[in-house]
């Protein structure tokens, strides 16, 4: 793996524009050395929550296996919070501080398989939320009784923004350890499953026995009350816990019918639930809500769509709740498939959005799947590439979640097999089961599954903002027909109706002529297709 320089401050040309990264980017985006030699095993991490004064303190014990003698380990954590010291085998350890990098010099030798352990002990301030989700940290928020109801969400910021971790996503934490002190009469809710409660000091221990990406970890605070129920699954009995508001649990129950639903269609077409394990939660909190493993968080009001809005527009959208559906296709891209680099990011959310068709599709058929993910193409920019820049924590177009479900819908009707597809998105699954992945490994395993060179295909649609145009003609019996404003060798098969006829044409960017039997009155591409469309007469 090639190493890259701490220090070095990169100047990165998009496609649209200069950009400058700097120093502290390149040390959160990349795989810095001080990262690289050692892997992660097992986080406990240990803290209290002080709503009245908004401040955390506690600890995070790392335990790590040697990859390669190395003796000074990065550890991640955002100011306002301090790192109070670091120990080794007791030991205190000197910590070379760069904003929010930290860098702990260790003394002991640090031999190839060992297993060894630091803790790091913090405390502060951390940032509020202000429009949690989309800028996180802690939402401190009341409940309609005037009780403490808190939570985090730290997507895109990065977990270090509340707690000390190896803030990047390629290497996930084989399992761990959430011991969270909260106020006498709350409870705490974090991801997996609750080991034990420790009443005099009402600390909650749950533990996570799969590997968890870093923004996954949550906490959850509020007057919580609990119900649930067992769902038959691909993989036998799935327990499904809800904690909701007292206020809200009879609205909660009614609402919640679209937790099983969603499990049921998700399981058909993309696999087991990946977390049996850890069980399935869905987690009342004070904003909209996030993809936490094992532990959804939900905000949405209890409304169907999205806060009572179709984003389609077709009507699809209110048949179910947007939030539910969506965090929790997460589960499947972004828990169990997790991107390593930030710039592959449509991978969770291109996938996830399109698991909301899938699901209306499961249920209420292809056409309304088809119609609502033509509808929410109006939500599409295609101002910069969906693919942003490597190794300095940047995303790209927030196209990634319209334009990515509809490159997946396309690719559906490439494959033109609904068997195909189904078993295309279940062995995708199967294969990076609890990995991390590059956009390069989804896209070269799609292809070999197809049995086609997509790369023109990914290129086209992931790393430009040109959508093709299919070019026509129509002359007495003749079709004469191109694609237009692509990249080189780009091609693609495609369905069109000539006189409400199907018919199947594969464009280049050289015009072909088919003849048709009998005369051409018209002509319409099939609108599933993420294409233009051009009569060139």
């Amino acid at each position: 793996m090639k190493k890259l320089a701490v220090a070095l401050v990169l100047i990165v040309c998009s496609v649209s524009h200069a950009q400058t990264f700097t120093e502290q980017d390149t040390l959160r985006g990349s795989i810095t050395p001080e990262r690289e030699w050692w892997d992660l095993n097992y986080y406990h991490l240990d803290i209290e929550v002080d709503p009245n004064d908004k401040f955390i303190s506690g600890s995070n014990t790392i335990r790590y296996k040697v990859l390669e003698p190395h003796q000074v380990l990065q550890v991640d954590l955002q100011p306002p919070l301090t790192i109070e010291k670091v120990t080794q085998d007791g030991q205190e350890l000197k910590v070379v501080n760069n904003i929010n990098a930290h860098f702990i010099q260790l003394t002991k030798p640090q031999n190839v398989g060992d297993f060894n352990e630091v803790v790091v002990t913090y405390s502060g301030h951390p940032k509020e939320g202000v429009k949690a989700p989309w800028d996180g940290g802690f939402s401190w928020k009341k409940d309609e009784n005037g009780k403490d109801f808190v939570a985090t969400s730290c997507q895109g910021l990065g977990a270090s923004v509340w707690w000390p971790n190896k803030d990047h996503m390629y290497d996930e934490v084989d399992s761990m350890l959430i011991s969270v002190k909260a106020p006498k009469g709350l409870m705490n809710i974090s991801n997996g499953r609750l080991r034990s409660v420790e009443k005099e000091s009402n600390t909650y221990n749950w533990f996570v026995s799969n590997p968890i990406n870093n923004y996954g970890v949550n906490v959850n605070i509020g007057d919580y009350v609990h119900f649930n129920e067992i769902y038959q699954g691909e993989k036998g009995g799935l327990d499904m816990d809800y904690y909701v508001l007292k206020d809200n649990l009879d609205k909660a129950k009614e609402h919640f019918i679209d937790a099983p639903k969603m499990m049921e269609a998700f399981e058909h077409w993309f696999g087991p639930y990946p977390f049996y394990e850890d069980s399935f939660k869905l987690v009342e909190v004070p904003y909209l809500g996030m993809e936490h493993q094992s532990s959804v968080t939900y905000g949405n009001q209890y409304q169907k769509g999205y806060l009572g809005r179709d984003v389609s527009g077709t009507g699809w959208g209110l048949k179910f709740d947007f939030i539910i559906i969506h965090e929790a296709g997460h589960e499947w891209f972004a828990n169990n498939i997790t991107y390593k680099d930030a710039a592959d990011m449509w991978v969770h959310e291109g996938f996830t959005s399109y698991s909301e068709n899938l699901f209306l599709d499961y249920h209420y058929g292809t056409e309304a799947a088809n119609e609502y993910v033509q509808g929410v193409r109006k939500n599409i920019k295609n101002d910069k590439p969906i693919i942003g820049t490597y190794n300095v924590n940047h995303e790209g177009s927030r196209d990634m979640y319209y334009k990515g479900a509809n490159i997946l819908h396309t690719l559906r009707q490439v494959v033109n097999d609904d068997r195909k597809w189904r078993t295309i998105l279940r062995r995708l699954n199967s294969e990076f089961y609890h990995k991390t992945v590059t956009t390069e490994q989804i896209e070269r395993f799609i292809a070999l599954e197809m049995k086609r060179d997509l790369k023109p295909f990914f290129n086209q649609y992931l790393r430009t903002t040109k959508i093709p145009v299919f070019d026509y003609k129509l002359k007495g019996n003749k079709l004469m027909y191109r694609f237009s404003n692509t990249v080189d060798d780009f091609t693609m098969p495609v369905k069109v109706y000539v006189n409400d006829t199907p018919i199947w044409i594969e464009p280049t960017s050289k015009w072909q002529t088919k003849k048709i039997t009998g005369s051409l009155g018209s002509l319409q591409v099939d609108p599933n297709y993420y294409i233009e469309s051009k009569n060139k007469i």
